[in-house]
C-alpha cells in the first residue's frame, strides 16, 4: 500500500528565505501590542509609492536561501511531499518574489507558488491557502501567524500542523512543532512519511 504523498506549504521570507531582521520580530510585536494598542493580528499595507520603495527594501533583507534548502529539494524530487511556497508577501513584490522562486527552485520541483496578489491580510490569505490545497504541513517562521493557523485550522483536520521556525527571542514559547531551521524542519518532515 503506497503512502499519502504529505502536502507542505512553506512562508518564504524567513522560511525558505534567510532573513537575519526577522530577529526584530518579537519586538515589534510587543511594541505594537503594547505602546500603540494595535491588534498585532492585522498587518500594515503600505499605501503609497514611497511606503511601497521602503518596503521593498525592507525585504531586502532576505538575503540567501536558507541552509537546508538543498534537502528540501531532494526531497520534492523524490515525489514524496508536494512542496508549495505561500508568501504573504504584497502584490507590489511580485518582482522579488518571482526573483526568488527561480533562485530557490531552478529545476521546478516545487509543486506550486502563491503570493498574496490580491493584497489580503497575511494571516487570512495563508489560512485561505492552507485550507484551498490541504495541506497536511505549514511552515511558517511568524509566531502570531502559527498562533492563528493552529487555532482555525485545527478543526479541519487533527493531522495538520504548523510547523514554526522560532527566533532567539521567541525560544521560551512552548510549543510542540518549533525548530531552529529549515534543516531541521525537513528532518521533522521525513519523520512524517
Amino acid at each position: 500500500m503506497n503512502k499519502k504523498i504529505l502536502s507542505v506549504g512553506f512562508d518564504l521570507d524567513g522560511v525558505l528565505l534567510y532573513n537575519p531582521a526577522r530577529i526584530v520580530r518579537p519586538l515589534i510585536a510587543f511594541l505594537k501590542k503594547n505602546f500603540l494598542k494595535r491588534n498585532i493580528n492585522k498587518f500594515y499595507y503600505p499605501k503609497n509609492k514611497i511606503e511601497q520603495f521602503i518596503w521593498n527594501i525592507l525585504h531586502k533583507s532576505s538575503i540567501w536561501p536558507a541552509p537546508g534548502i538543498d534537502q528540501l529539494l531532494d526531497l520534492a524530487k523524490s515525489r514524496k511531499i508536494k512542496v508549495y511556497i505561500i508568501s504573504a508577501r504584497y502584490e507590489f513584490l511580485k518582482k522579488d518574489f518571482e526573483f526568488w522562486v527561480k533562485k530557490i527552485d531552478p529545476d521546478h520541483l516545487f509543486t506550486d507558488y502563491f503570493y498574496n496578489d490580491k493584497n489580503e491580510q497575511p494571516l487570512l490569505y495563508k489560512e485561505k491557502m492552507v485550507k484551498e490545497l490541504g495541506l497536511d504541513i505549514f511552515v511558517e517562521d511568524n509566531w502570531d501567524i502559527v498562533a492563528h493557523l493552529g487555532d482555525k485550522l485545527k478543526v479541519r483536520s487533527e493531522k495538520f500542523k504548523v510547523f514554526w521556525i522560532y527566533n532567539i527571542l521567541d525560544r521560551n514559547i512552548k510549543y510542540q512543532y518549533k525548530y531552529p531551521s529549515l534543516k531541521k524542519v525537513v528532518e521533522a518532515i521525513k519523520l512524517e512519511l
